[in-house]
């Protein structure tokens, strides 16, 4: 087996800075008033039978868990006790929605987990419903409260919908889930699946879970893949965008090959799904963090298609996966890349809509804007992106600090502080920091008494020359894209610091972004932004890397502020999450001359050699 990594449950995190700011705004603005400002949210659940039928999206179903989930995961980080309790009252209002067989969506009776219902139009022409796709949403947000709260009722409302799927869909007597269609949606439930199964230890739903694994290698009469055959399609080496499902959706029901990992031992879960995600880093991963053109794996990261807030937020969770399975801090640097990058700037920073396409180069609109058709009477805000953005900050509980046999691994460099216990002692770790601003972070280890365990510092892989001193002394062999292991009994107000080099890197374009460059900063990919700027777009001067250096400058509204003197002009550039926050067009591939070539197979073990 593996080596684990897991999510310390009793931390606690008090985090300042930009995500600060946005976790708090989102709470305020969003998760307090969405399903006061939206009743439909639960409406549609309370009378889905009756007439005449409510007009409805196809993945209607799906709002309500993947609001639940994002406030469940935005609290892990705050705390707050009005969220908590608001949660806990939403969660008693959805929960009483369930019907007697244990469906919690909202389609009438007839039309239940079959993939049709007659109120269901896009573009005036019938569609499949993605009802088991919303009950696996609801029914994961309810077992993420359910391990927070021990909320009993939530747990048993979960219990009854897998029971219902598994009367519905087990066995070979019963109409399989994949054949309701809309599979990369439908097949999802296989993930929340195992993860009932390591809570329970129920039979039942881990032979379901493996049962649908066997159904994503399912065909129809012609031969035709049914289902993404991920597990087969990874196994043989081929690239998610190859394989017969590359919607980002997939993504959701692909989880469940890591679960299926730790419970039963078997490296073919892990291969297959390692695979899956090293081809999506290599081929798929834009720029700025963001997962999907056009809303499906490409084989292209210039491909110029929609990058969609849901896209990302499902690259992030599957990355969260792949850190706890393997313990490689390039995982964490591409959650990292993400979140300070498309995470974050898909946000409103007044916390009130997120977007639904967060483009490499363009102008930002809210989801509201794009994708207004989702809109529904009682339910003016709500599409699949506004109730799933905020999930995406939420996600840093996941990631930011994390167990293993030996100790904890700090993967969060920012202003603020996490407590935990350690071999049964409290611990804090605080952080003096301006990162990603500057690259200067010192660390505090306050444990209530001395204790001995490793405490691993993610080296990030861009930082080619990182300085570490632990109590004044210089740590040596310090390397990039490694954890730096400081094993030692820690006491109160020992010191760390680190000075990572926030030199400029770049990555070259080609296809698409040909005879264009990107510029990052750290973990920052810089923008032009036209409201920093005298230039138009057009006439974004050409930079030479070639001696290249920029001033930190000090801007409201801007993560990072860079001054770059071209031609005895200023070009300023800001990080990417704040670019076109005032709906002014921003860039980032840009026109850099010299800049050295990217090397992305040193990324890959797969492809150089583990």
């Amino acid at each position: 087996m593996k080596a684990v990594y897991t999510r310390p449950a009793d931390a606690r995190y008090e985090l300042a800075g930009p995500l600060g700011a946005y976790l708090d705004a989102v709470t305020r603005q969003w998760l307090l008033v969405a399903p006061a400002a939206n009743p439909a949210l639960l409406d549609m659940f309370a009378d889905r039978d009756r007439k005449p039928y409510r007009d409805q999206v196809p993945w209607a179903g799906e709002f309500a868990g993947k609001y639940l989930t994002s406030a469940v995961q935005i609290l892990r980080l705050t705390g707050d006790r009005m969220l908590k309790k608001y949660i806990a009252g939403f969660v008693a209002r959805f929960i009483a929605h369930q019907a007697d067989d244990g469906y919690l969506g909202p389609w009438p009776a007839k039309y239940r987990l079959v993939g049709t219902a007659p109120n269901v139009k896009i573009d005036g022409k019938p569609y499949p419903t993605w009802d088991a796709w919303g009950h696996y949403h609801a029914m994961l947000g309810l077992l993420l409260w359910y391990e927070d709260s021990r909320d009993k009722k939530a747990l048993a409302c979960v219990e009854e919908m897998a029971e219902l799927f598994i009367r519905k869909f087990k066995g070979k007597r019963r109409r399989r889930l994949v054949d309701t269609g809309s599979t990369e949606m439908n097949m999802a439930p296989v993930h929340v699946l195992c993860l009932l199964y390591r809570q329970t230890k129920k039979q039942g739903y881990l032979d379901l879970a493996l049962q649908l694994v066997d159904e994503f290698a399912a065909r129809d009469q012609d031969g035709k893949p049914l289902a993404g055959d991920y597990l087969n399609q990874a196994l043989a080496g081929r690239p998610f965008f190859e394989t017969p499902k590359p919607r980002w959706e997939s993504l959701h029901p692909i989880m469940a090959l890591a679960e299926l990992y730790w419970i039963t031992g078997e490296a073919r879960y892990a291969e297959a799904f390692e695979q899956i995600w090293w081809s999506i880093v290599e081929l798929d991963r834009h720029n700025n963090g963001g997962f999907s053109s056009g809303e499906k794996a490409q084989g292209n990261p210039y491909h110029q298609g929609a990058i969609e807030t849901c896209c990302t937020v499902a690259w992030v969770a599957l990355s969260v996966e792949m850190l706890k399975l393997t313990g490689n801090p390039i995982v964490a640097d591409e959650i990292e890349l993400s979140t300070l990058n498309s995470i974050i700037g898909l946000h409103s920073a007044s916390g009130r809509w997120v977007t639904y396409n967060t483009p490499m180069d363009g102008v930002r609109r809210a989801s509201a804007h794009d994708i207004v058709f989702q809109a529904r009477e009682g339910s003016p805000e709500l599409n699949c992106c506004s109730v799933n953005g905020p999930r995406g900050l939420g996600m840093v509980s996941d990631w930011a600090l994390m167990r293993d046999s030996t100790g904890l691994a700090l993967n969060w460099y920012g202003p603020g502080q996490i407590a935990t216990r350690v071999r049964g002692t409290a611990l804090a770790i605080r952080q003096q920091t301006e990162y990603p601003r500057r690259g200067g972070i010192v660390l505090r280890v306050d444990p209530a008494k001395p204790v001995e365990f490793a405490l691993k510092l993610r080296v990030p892989s861009w930082s080619r020359r990182t300085r570490v001193k632990v109590n004044g002394t210089a740590i040596e062999g310090v390397r990039a894209g490694e954890y730096l292991v400081l094993a030692r009994r820690w006491r109160r107000g020992d010191r760390i610091e680190l000075a990572l080099d926030m030199s400029l890197h770049y990555w070259r374009g080609e296809k698409e972004c040909r005879n264009k460059v990107s510029l990052f900063r750290g973990p920052v990919l810089l923008a032009y932004d036209r409201r920093y700027n005298t230039m138009d777009p057009a006439a974004v001067p050409v930079l030479d890397a070639r001696g290249l250096r920029g001033k930190l400058a000090v801007v409201d509204d801007a993560i990072v502020a860079v001054d770059f003197t071209v031609a005895d002009q200023i070009l300023r550039l800001c990080d990417f999450a704040s670019a076109g926050e005032g709906g002014s067009p921003y860039l980032s591939w840009l026109r850099v001359k010299n800049a050295p070539k990217t090397d992305f197979s040193r990324h890959n073990p797969l492809r150089s050699g583990r």
